[in-house]
């Protein structure tokens, strides 16, 4: 355990970046501010181009901020990046996570030693990982040799090769065919159940969000707009919705005179009409059957819709364009606005540099 074993794992305080300058600038994250704790798995989700791999490239230090302090298990990445990078791992968004040429025990024993491990000292880890992720068989392959569900699983125990307090995955399951991510879910919710590591995921896929991670940060223009539970996101929005499927000839006046109520979509299928109502008045529903029942329609079905992930992460962003003033302090009460300057003038570090100085174990290209 590092030096703050009481504090969080992640600590992100006033984090600011802008790309570019004049009319041509960009700002990519403005005023992050948050806390993980440790053996929290936290999924990060945002639109495109809401600041998810700048927020993710300045906490392992791989893009300087303008201005800000990320702390991992209580070390300054800026200030102290070796100590830092010792308790780090990460797998980024692409298939050259680690190095092909390599079979995947060769892998294991890399990664291990670039993070100043003996990795004989380590072989019955890996062994244990090696079995964990079904990659035994295949151990004295060349990563080159396989399938990129499997190349993936390879990253994942590269990343585990050592022990790290803190690991980042960004969009692991990006690319594989539903099978091969079904199956990887899999062994990322065994990974979040039984490592005592502390995660932060990102990924465009809700149900890996959803099925995996304890809570959730939206961000939206650089910003973090909501930081909670899964549980309490979902309930976020205390709305009921109702999908009733009818047999009617007269669709196109049905639709008229629905429509005129509130939270009421309706679309037309080949042979029947689907009503969508979403509602916070359960009295609402009896008023669109009241209405519904005077066409006599056949109706074929009636279902509630409980509201998932994606739902709510819609509403949010789209609640939240343009004026954003969510400061991440549900989570990082105690935060305050600094103005800190990190150490070092430029944008991107020299990643050929810190590949063999400072250790960072985040397997090969970006």
């Amino acid at each position: 355990m590092s030096e703050s074993d009481n504090g969080p794992a992640v600590y992100v305080e006033n984090l600011q970046k802008t790309f570019g300058d004049g009319e041509n600038a960009v700002t990519a994250v403005d005023g992050l501010s948050f806390e993980i704790e440790r053996g929290d798995v936290v999924g990060l989700l945002g639109p495109n181009g809401a600041g998810k791999t700048t927020a993710i490239k300045s906490m392992l230090g791989l893009v300087i901020p303008d201005a800000g302090t990320v702390k991992i298990a209580g070390i300054d990445v800026y200030d102290d990046p070796k100590i830092a990078y010792n308790n780090i791992g990460a797998i980024l968004e692409g298939a050259r996570n680690v190095y092909w040429r390599l079979t995947v025990r060769e892998n294991l024993a890399f990664f291990a030693g670039l993070g100043g491990d003996n990795p004989t000292d380590l072989r019955e880890k890996h062994e244990t990982h090696l079995e964990q992720f079904g990659l035994t068989d295949c151990a004295d392959t060349t990563v080159n040799e396989l399938s990129r569900g499997m190349k993936q699983k390879v990253s994942l125990a590269s990343t585990l090769a050592r022990d790290v307090e803190v690991i980042f995955l960004d969009e692991p399951t990006l690319g594989l065919d539903i099978e091969t991510s079904l199956e990887l879910r899999s062994e990322l919710s065994q990974l979040a159940d039984q490592e005592d590591v502390t995660i932060i995921l990102c990924s465009h896929d809700m149900d890996v969000i959803e099925d995996i991670c304890d809570r959730v940060i939206i961000l939206n223009e650089g910003k973090v707009v909501e930081y909670d539970t899964v549980d309490a996101l979902l309930e976020l929005f205390q709305t009921s919705q109702y999908e009733i499927t009818v047999n009617a000839p007269d669709k196109k006046e049905i639709r008229r005179k629905l429509e005129r109520y509130d939270g009421v979509n309706c679309t037309n299928e080949t042979n029947h009409l689907i009503i969508t109502v979403t509602t916070n008045r359960e009295a609402e529903i009896f008023d669109v059957m009241n209405a519904l029942e005077k066409h006599e329609p056949d109706i074929r079905n009636i279902r509630t819709v409980d509201p998932d992930l994606e739902e709510v992460f819609l509403r949010l962003v789209e609640s939240n364009s343009g004026h954003s003033n969510f400061n991440g302090k549900r989570s990082s009460s105690n935060l305050k606005n600094s103005e800190t300057k990190p150490k070092g003038k430029n944008d991107n570090v020299d990643q050929s540099d810190k590949s063999s100085s400072v250790n960072i174990d985040t397997h090969g290209d970006f």
